[in-house]
């Protein structure tokens, strides 16, 4: 199906916590999960006040809808901006965005004034400064850390944001009931700022990169998506990690989470106590995926193991999509999530590894977009389908649909002949990129 790749050049770091023994790495990845976990304690409030204000279903619809759509229209115009400017100023410039968002809800609060249109305009504003964010994120830890520790350190950055999603209720909730939630999402917003104030002078970027800079070129819109994927593809292993983030966002994605009510009243358990559970398992399965895959040095970034990831994922969904006990449906998303994590972050590396470092922005938009824009539309495969079939049925054949087309790639993928191991080579001293 596709060419034989010559590029796959993978590298890895084994010590524990590679990226975190970088100290660029280090003040780079703290400050990122501070951001992240403030982009959560604005989604807690801001969601809250919009139900409590408007109770309107639709416009708590258009929050989803408003989050995950930029990602899917523009991941590969960010992905340009990435590649052709400083990851640095594109970060900070969306750390603004969010300030400002922030601030707007805060100010709308407390004058009582905010109105349906407000909040939409808001929403947007938010789903933008997340997609402008996203890959130059990815570029510029690249820079930080190096190939040698990439690994590492995008599993890291899901990490954190695992935590900030685990971490942001919990002091949304806290700022709402002790400040209310004007003063709380007000002092959201200096939450930002170490990461917008430490990329200002940090020695990272296209400026400190050894070498020859690569010629650049101008984005020319929706030809600029076709020649990137032009130009990526014959390499196989950019092209299955892409297809299959797709596949699995399109087919399963993170619907199921908006259907926890219902499969907490089918397990017997309606409670709100039974219920935040089955919601936080998955959360904290990839959070324990990050520290025992980071403390051990394990899983380096290979196409097949990637596979096989997605592979026991599937089975995990399908697997909890017919568990009629809640301590196995707890355990199985607890390992779902666990995988999960596992597999985005080698997949992740893998493109950026395997990318053309001219258009790697680009290349990562367009992972970005088939993995979190596809989202989207899980909605419509696993919610909708519920609703005609019953959301057990739809997750599990979404899952196990899944499961077929992860085990066709991974045929067609290996069909032109076996992919070459990675190249190991040797990794860069303590602290050094």
């Amino acid at each position: 199906m596709f060419q034989s790749n010559t590029k796959e050049s993978i590298v890895t770091e084994s010590k524990s916590f590679a990226a975190l023994r970088h100290p660029g790495g280090r003040a780079y990845l703290s400050y990122a999960m501070l951001a992240m976990m403030a982009d959560n304690i604005e989604h807690v409030i801001s969601y809250w006040i919009i139900f409590q204000k408007f109770e309107s279903p639709a416009l708590a619809g258009f929050a989803v809808f408003s989050h995950w759509v930029p990602f899917l229209l523009f991941s590969v115009y960010a992905g340009a901006l990435a590649d052709r400017f400083d990851p640095r100023r594109i970060i900070q410039f969306g750390m603004v965005l969010f300030m400002i968002v922030s601030s707007g809800w805060g100010i709308l609060f407390l004058t009582d004034s905010l109105e349906v249109w407000h909040a939409a305009v808001l929403l947007v504003l938010h789903g933008f400064a997340g997609v402008i964010w996203a890959p130059a994120a990815q570029l510029l830890v690249h820079d930080i850390v190096g190939p040698a520790q990439l690994q590492s350190a995008v599993r890291m950055i899901a990490s954190g944001r695992t935590l900030g999603i685990l971490l942001g209720p919990a002091v949304g909730g806290g700022l709402m009931l002790v400040l209310g939630p004007a003063w709380g999402i007000l002092l959201n917003v200096p939450i930002y700022l170490p990461l917008a104030l430490w990329l200002w002078k940090a020695p990272y970027g296209p400026a400190f990169r050894s070498g020859p800079r690569p010629p650049g070129r101008a984005f020319a819109g929706l030809a600029e998506i076709l020649a990137t994927l032009r130009d990526i593809a014959s390499d196989r292993t950019i092209v299955s990690m892409i297809v299959l983030a797709g596949c699995a966002s399109f087919l399963v994605g993170n619907a199921h989470q908006a259907q926890m009510p219902e499969f907490a009243h089918h397990l017997g358990h309606d409670d709100g106590l039974h219920y935040s559970a089955l919601l936080a398992a998955t959360a904290a399965g990839a959070l324990t995926a990050g520290f025992v895959l980071e403390s051990r040095g394990l899983l380096s970034a290979r196409p097949r193991t990637a596979f096989v990831l997605v592979v026991l994922w599937c089975c995990m969904i399908v697997g909890f999509a017919s568990a009629t006990s809640y301590p196995l449906a707890l355990g199985l998303l607890f390992v779902a999530g666990f995988l999960d994590l596992s597999y985005n972050s080698m997949a992740m590396t893998l493109v950026q590894l395997n990318a053309p470092e001219a258009i790697r922005g680009r290349v990562v938009g367009l992972y970005n977009m088939a993995s979190l824009g596809l989202r989207s539309f899980s909605g419509i495969t696993v919610g909708l389908g519920g609703s005609l079939i019953g959301i057990h049925w739809s997750l599990g054949l979404s899952g196990g649909a899944l499961l077929i087309v992860a085990i066709v790639l991974l045929s067609l993928t290996l069909g032109g002949g076996p992919l070459r191991e990675p190249e190991p080579v040797r990794p860069a001293p303590d602290g050094q990129p």
